[in-house]
């Protein structure tokens, strides 16, 4: 069993910024993949950024210039810099992990709980 817990959601004015992490405790060899998605009320869940192990990072059109992912293996933790926010930023920001959960186990995936991002105009 896996737990993603994130934190550092909140409400935040047009051209602020806010950091969001998540941590990843329970059964896990490594993590592979770590990511950030966002759902907005009445839309569908889209993907905000990721980044691999390797530390090759992947953005959205919509965050590039604004968000940075980074992440420490060493705390199995996911972070999102966000930077000149926009009310269309507003949304519930989920963490994702791709892991093995043991040497020999499975891929498998994870999904934290969300965290609201509310930007105001």
């Amino acid at each position: 069993q896996v737990q993603l817990v994130e934190s550092g959601g909140g409400l935040v004015q047009a051209g602020g910024s806010l950091r969001l992490s998540c941590a990843a405790s329970g059964s896990i060899f490594i993590i592979n993949v770590m990511g950030w998605y966002r759902q907005a009320p009445g839309k569908q869940r889209e993907l905000v950024a990721t980044i691999t192990r390797e530390e090759q990072s992947h953005y959205a059109d919509s965050v590039k210039g604004r968000f940075t992912i980074s992440r420490d293996n060493a705390k199995n933790t996911v972070y999102l810099q966000m930077n000149s926010l926009k009310p269309e930023d507003t949304a519930v920001y989920y963490c994702n992990m791709h892991f093995l959960p043991s040497v020999s186990g499975w891929p498998a995936e994870s999904w934290g709980q969300g965290t609201q991002v509310t930007v105001s105009s």
